[in-house]
């Protein structure tokens, strides 16, 4: 329990709390914003439509960052419309930026004009934090699923992310062991990873904290994050002393 207790306490503090429900509305946010200050400490940061920035913002204090989606779910390859979608979350006050790669685009060889899009979008969005959502379930191959880490990785993305959490297939250890194995063989320093999508339990959790403790060195927020909305009632299970025998989804 001591162990679980650890991987808690270290989810909490790595948590992206998400809502990105299209049906979402102002008292959403609220109540999102309402749990992200939980009785065991704060999460890392709050991510919502770029809609609702400014409320978000004004609802949370300082230490929980407010991050928003670009180009979300489907990873178009309209860079006009990713950069107003920059242009707006950065006007709103956000502090960080989840954008998704055009991994279609990549399937389709487009490599070239995928790496244009990650260049201008990192241009844009400076100084904010930039998540770049690869998709990994989608691009299902672990060549494409390196290749994708890389180019966010030589774009300047300060975090590589998963997947949105809206397609078949969300994080799995399989794509965060290549993921993370591109961060490290990048020698960047400040570069991370989140996982998104699925992840519902501290077991869950405990399984990208290994891999992030044994890739990085560190599983603080500043270079892990964990995207969800469903794995804060467990952390506060765990952490409030409920018996917890949820074991590890199988990846």
């Amino acid at each position: 329990m001591a162990d679980l207790q650890t991987a808690a306490r270290q989810a909490l503090a790595c948590l992206d709390l998400t809502s990105l429900n299209d049906g979402d509305t102002a008292a959403d946010i609220e109540a999102l914003c309402r749990r992200a200050q939980s009785p065991f400490g704060p999460v890392a940061a709050a991510c919502v439509w770029p809609r609702f920035v400014a409320q978000a913002r004004s609802l949370l204090p300082a230490n929980i960052r407010v991050a928003a989606v670009a180009n979300f779910p489907d990873g178009s390859l309209d860079l006009d419309r990713a950069l107003a979608d920059v242009a707006e979350i950065a006007q709103a006050g956000a502090d960080e930026i989840d954008v998704v790669l055009p991994y279609r685009a990549l399937m389709a060889g487009q490599r070239s004009e995928v790496a244009e899009f990650l260049s201008e979008v990192r241009f844009a969005s400076r100084p904010l934090t930039l998540k770049l959502i690869i998709e990994s379930g989608e691009l299902q191959d672990a060549e494409l699923i390196r290749d994708a880490t890389r180019m966010g990785l030589v774009a300047g993305a300060d975090f590589i992310k998963t997947s949105t959490g809206k397609s078949a297939v969300s994080a799995t250890t399989r794509a965060a062991r290549l993921m993370l194995h591109e961060i490290k063989a990048s020698g960047l320093a400040n570069a991370g990873f989140k996982a998104s999508g699925g992840i519902r339990t501290v077991a869950d959790a405990a399984q990208y904290l290994a891999l992030a403790q044994e890739a990085l060195g560190t599983v603080g927020p500043q270079r892990m994050r964990f995207g969800a909305s469903g794995l804060l009632n467990d952390i506060e299970a765990v952490l409030g002393g409920a018996a917890n025998t949820a074991e590890p989804s199988s990846y």
